[in-house]
């Protein structure tokens, strides 16, 4: 279904975004972002 779609993208999305490592940066991509939520500096 479509939320089942939502539900699964938003997941992946997170994992993607803050967990899998990206050679051509190094890490992450959320690790080159200083301004999220809790990381203000």
């Amino acid at each position: 279904s479509e939320a089942e779609k939502r539900e699964a993208f938003t997941g992946w999305l997170y994992h993607y975004n803050h967990h899998r490592f990206h050679t051509a940066i190094g890490g992450p991509p959320a690790s080159r972002v200083t301004n999220l939520s809790g990381q203000y500096t």
